[in-house]
């Protein structure tokens, strides 16, 4: 439930701008996630979130520049290993199979991780579509997906 609450705060903070706590709880009890403002503390940490300014001017939570770059967090790699079933590819176009309500969870993760060479993303309730720049990177990205899949 951690994983999928984690991948939840993920998604939200990067399509919505949430700028507290409070708003956080508001929109995961709105997703369904029965949690405490402590819980949401700890998540934040745990994640390594931080209040970065928005393009308007507020500040909202956002994950860590450092973070982005680094390898990927344990957190994504437990997420993949346990929604993601399949990982295909064909030509510039990576297909990733999930299971039941988990692609736009592991979709905002990818997107939180911002990969070289992916122009776009695109989740349905299982699969995920992600466009890349050529073929040569959609086998690079195959083949770093599929070694977080199998771990």
């Amino acid at each position: 439930m951690k994983t999928k609450r984690h991948a939840k705060i993920l998604e939200l903070i990067s399509s919505h701008a949430i700028d507290t706590q409070e708003e956080l709880l508001k929109q995961l009890k709105e997703a369904g996630f029965e949690v405490t403002q402590a819980t949401v503390s700890r998540d934040i940490k745990e994640l390594r979130l931080i209040k970065a300014l928005s393009p308007d001017g507020q500040y909202c939570y956002t994950v860590h520049q450092q973070n982005r770059n680094s390898d990927i967090s344990n957190k994504f790699k437990s997420l993949f290993s346990e929604a993601v079933t399949s990982v295909d590819f064909a030509i510039n176009i990576v297909v990733i199979k999930c299971h039941v309500g988990m692609a736009n969870a592991v979709c905002a993760a990818l997107d939180a991780m911002h990969w070289n060479g992916v122009v776009g993303t695109l989740a349905g309730d299982d699969t995920i579509m992600i466009v890349t720049r050529d073929e040569a990177r959609a086998v690079d990205f195959v083949n770093e997906v599929t070694k977080l899949v199998t771990r």
